[in-house]
């Protein structure tokens, strides 16, 4: 099936539903390595004009991806709610789209939406709309998860504690933690990217991290990012894992690249669920994706790269996480040239990921060869705060030693946390008013040296 617009007295036409989406969306430069970006801004125009005349109910009548070949296409289709999409269901994308920003559109009736919703559904409105649209419409959107502490609640910005280093050594992780807390940060996970995924390291680390939680009652989970394999052997050697990590792509042969299967993540989920390690709710699987990573494993289908990505949410929304985030500045400039891509970028993926009903945080960053500074980070981390991310990633000064980018830091959160008047997580928050760290306006409470009220906790690390 073919798709025209007619622009400027010109005629422009699409050839496939995927070409239509490539052709619309905004300019990023791994879309143009993959030879699917519009050829001009005319052609990108009259694109969004032909994808607005589209039915949404089209998507599900024309995968874009063959059912026969790939099993998340498959699970898009399979799992689709009929009676959700209803309400929506004789819509075109540009309806959609002013449906979306509608007061008709409230909490509610999105959280009733999205099991109705598929990704290239996202994934297109998302083309017609500007950053203020995303930011408007994901604001709406509340998704609320919960392990030791609850995740998502309005009023609420929570954080992950990143305290990698690049050997692995306890040393420098427990300084790096100690910061984080001191900080008011790690209310949605500790999370550390470990420099190798030997079970042994692993296990150290999640020893490590579970002994600081439990000996100091901090209601709050750890992870270590190994690949899901290596957490599916722990939990069958008992070792403390809260929750269950994966990098995850919107294509059976890219997620086969990060060497996972759905039959795999299934076999994780269950094993963590019986586990029953958490205590206000058993959310227990966090993910990881980002803009680029199939075009990077060739593994797209000739698909845009901004809907690939949404299609990876489609495998998140299956295990029901505790926490998704896109590291959207991760994979380099190859794939988001700079700044202004790469806040497009977040904005998108935030948006896609709320309206299916993930709870969508962010790692606010960008390689040290990509055109973009700290500046950019400010404008991000402000404008996804406006949007109502979930969580945001946090590492020591923003920059991370081990991984080698730069992220958004303790500090940054505390600045927009105070800037949009909001709190950490509740059970955290409670927390750190018993530890006395929060001040008699909820910031943190500026006291050094002996009367801190860490120093315990610091000299056990230290030790």
């Amino acid at each position: 099936m073919s798709y025209t617009s007619v622009l400027s007295g010109r005629h422009h036409r699409f050839d496939t539903l995927a070409r239509l989406l490539a052709a619309a969306s905004p300019e990023r430069s791994g879309d143009r390595l993959a030879g699917l970006a519009a050829a001009s801004e005319q052609e990108r125009v009259a694109a969004r004009w032909a994808l607005a005349d589209v039915p949404l109910a089209e998507f599900l009548a024309e995968p874009l991806i063959p059912y026969e070949t790939d099993d998340v296409t498959r699970l898009i289709l399979d799992t689709h709610d009929a009676a959700a999409f209803a309400p929506v269901a004789g819509l075109t994308v540009g309806e959609f789209r002013e449906w979306l920003l509608s007061p008709g559109a409230d909490a509610a009736a999105l959280a009733a939406l999205a099991p109705g919703l598929t990704p290239e559904m996202v994934a297109a409105v998302s083309k017609l709309m500007g950053n203020a649209d995303l930011v408007a419409v994901a604001r709406k959107v509340r998704v609320v998860t919960s392990f030791r502490s609850t995740i998502g609640l309005p009023g609420r910005l929570a954080t992950r504690l990143q305290p990698n280093h690049p050997t692995d050594d306890p040393a420098g992780v427990a300084a790096a933690l100690l910061d984080g807390l001191l900080l008011g940060s790690g209310d949605a996970v500790i999370g550390i990217n470990p420099a190798t995924d030997s079970p042994k390291a692993v296990r150290d680390l999640l020893e490590l991290l579970d002994g600081v939680i439990q000996r100091y009652a901090i209601p709050t989970q750890s992870c270590v990012l190994c690949h899901v394999t290596t957490s599916v052997d722990l939990m069958s050697r008992g070792a403390p894992v809260d929750l269950v990590f994966q990098s995850i792509a919107g294509t059976q042969t890219a997620n086969a690249s990060f060497g996972v299967t759905l039959r795999l993540l299934d076999e994780a989920y269950e094993a963590a669920l019986a586990l029953e390690r958490g205590t206000v709710g058993q959310n227990v699987m966090y993910f990881e994706t980002g803009q680029g990573s199939a075009l990077s494993a060739g593994a797209h289908h000739g698909v845009d790269q901004q809907t690939v990505e949404a299609r990876a949410y489609a495998v998140a929304r299956r295990y029901d996480p505790l926490l998704v985030n896109t590291v959207v500045g991760f994979i380099g400039p190859e794939y988001l040239y700079d700044g202004r891509q790469i806040l497009r970028a977040a904005l998108e993926d935030h948006f896609c990921g709320k309206l299916l009903g993930l709870p969508m945080g962010l790692d606010i960053c960008y390689t040290n060869h990509a055109d973009a500074d700290d500046d950019d980070i400010a404008t991000m981390l402000t404008m996804l705060g406006v949007a109502g991310a979930s969580f945001v990633i946090c590492t020591p000064g923003g920059d991370d030693i081990m991984l080698n980018y730069q992220s958004a830091s303790y500090h940054d959160a505390l600045y927009l946390r105070e800037v949009l008047g909001l709190r950490p997580a509740p059970e955290f928050e409670t927390w750190l008013d018993s530890i006395g760290l929060l001040d008699e306006k909820g910031g943190i409470r500026e006291t050094t040296g002996a009367a801190h009220p860490l120093t315990a906790i610091g000299k056990e690390l230290a030790a």
